[in-house]
């Protein structure tokens, strides 16, 4: 698993922007956006592969991921 691989990786509708927004949670807000959601997660994927190079290049201490945690039904 990739350390980027650990940031919850979200796509979403702005109806004030008229287009999908990409963010990853606990990484980088807003940084990506397009028409097309399966476009601006692939965009938000690559970005958020370079963002981790680039805090790894510099000997940056990653942020802690947010996570997301299933519950199973009871």
């Amino acid at each position: 698993m990739k350390d980027s691989d650990r940031y919850l990786k979200i796509v979403e509708w702005s109806e004030e922007d008229g287009c999908y927004l990409g963010s990853a949670l606990g990484l980088i807000e807003y940084c990506c956006h397009g028409d097309n959601e399966v476009d601006v997660f692939k965009q938000l994927c690559v970005i958020t592969d370079e963002w981790v190079d680039l805090l790894n290049s510099q000997h940056k201490e990653l942020p802690v991921p947010i996570v997301y945690q299933h519950r199973a039904a009871m």
